[in-house]
């Protein structure tokens, strides 16, 4: 589970659980790897879950697919989690949500819960890039530590808004 805090004029996202994160660049789905998308990171998920990272307002959720949700911080800063690589293909199966658009979520939220294995076995990888998308007026930079992480104490993206 990712924490964001905020702290001044910054958002930073504290590094995942585990130690498979790696920069989005690295990522197969071209979208991805070439920032067309945005900014951010990717992890290779352990647990089919995803957690709200801060207090905030589901602003979009794919409702056919599942596969991928924004979520606004209190900044106006929107945050993509998006799970898998070309999951949208799976019209939703394997996927399950517990928000909906519009609803306002705390941190820890449970937000949706995903088949790993199912995923998997559709020949699917369950890579999860989680970006900060371009396009949003009020972030000025985003940054990505590209070096090695310890879970849950080194801050791994910084929006500066």
């Amino acid at each position: 589970m990712a924490t964001i805090s905020l702290i001044s004029k910054i958002i930073p996202l504290l590094s995942m659980p585990r130690l498979d994160i790696f920069i989005a660049g690295l990522v197969e789905d071209e979208a991805f790897s070439t920032k067309a998308m945005g900014e951010g990171f990717a992890i290779l998920p352990d647990t089919g879950k995803v957690i709200a990272p801060f207090d905030g307002i589901i602003a979009h959720i794919m409702e056919k697919s599942k596969h991928a949700i924004l979520i606004q911080h209190q900044t106006g800063t929107q945050l993509l989690i998006h799970v898998g690589m070309n999951t949208v293909s799976l019209k939703g199966e394997g996927f399950k949500t517990y928000v909906k658009n519009g609803d306002r979520v705390k941190k820890g939220q449970l937000l949706l819960e995903f088949d790993i294995d199912r995923i998997r076995q559709a020949g699917y990888s369950t890579v999860t890039p989680i970006i900060v998308p371009n396009g949003q007026d009020n972030v000025k930079r985003v940054e990505v530590n590209s070096t090695l992480c310890k879970p849950l104490e080194d801050t791994v993206l910084r929006v500066y808004y």
